[in-house]
């Protein structure tokens, strides 16, 4: 008995079911109207007002400088103030005082505020040592040398010989010994820087040279 209902039941559905499918097929169907697209356009329009732009940061403007007043004084001043002294730096100065400049030498035209620089002044001569092809020197002058008192209590004699340089005036600069008596070298060197002699000449012009010379001592 249950089971005969249950296939009545089964039968009822499915011919409910099936008569839906079959209205859905048959029956004619209205099909849903769409969104109008006039829907996007009602956006409300939205106008930004106009901002006016800030103004332009002026720049700062610069005092202008204005020259001093050149024109004449119209009062007369208390004081004469003095001139102001020129500067002598190119020349040496020859007044009395510092306010007093020297004339500026060197210069065509005495031109005031140049510097001028003297050339240096040449170096001495070197002696040239006497040789064949020049004239030796006359001595002038002769000095004789004071026999050391005691050279001759020892009884010490003989030559001393020396090297003189002698400038081109004919006068003894300096001596050294090339042979050493001991107790007689000073009083030769004393009296060969008091000999004179005529100047050396070498092409015309006076030279100064370089002389060997020999003091003889004796005992009586």
């Amino acid at each position: 008995m249950p089971r005969i209902s249950s296939l009545i039941s089964i039968a009822v559905h499915v011919i409910v079911i099936g008569g839906a499918i079959l209205w859905s097929i048959v029956a004619p169907d209205t099909l849903p109207s769409p969104r109008s697209v006039l829907a996007f356009t009602d956006f409300t329009r939205i106008t930004l007002p106009d901002i006016p732009l800030p103004p332009a940061r002026r720049a700062q403007e610069k005092p202008i400088a204005t020259a001093p007043d050149s024109a004449a004084p119209t009062e007369a001043p208390d004081r004469i103030a003095p001139e102001p002294t020129r500067s002598t730096a190119a020349g040496p100065s020859t007044g009395t005082g510092p306010d007093i400049p020297g004339p500026e030498i060197g210069l065509p035209g005495n031109v005031p505020g140049a510097v001028v620089t003297l050339a240096p002044p040449p170096p001495p001569q070197q002696p040239v040592r006497l040789h064949s092809g020049m004239q030796p020197p006359t001595k002038l002058v002769h000095v004789n040398p004071v026999y050391p008192t005691v050279a001759q209590a020892t009884r010490v004699e003989g030559v001393v010989i020396l090297e003189a340089i002698i400038d081109a005036r004919g006068i003894v600069e300096s001596v050294r010994v090339l042979r050493s008596i001991r107790l007689l070298d000073q009083a030769a060197i004393d009296a060969v820087k008091q000999w004179r002699f005529t100047p050396t000449r070498l092409n015309g012009e006076a030279v100064p040279i370089v002389m060997t010379v020999t003091v003889n001592f004796r005992l009586n």
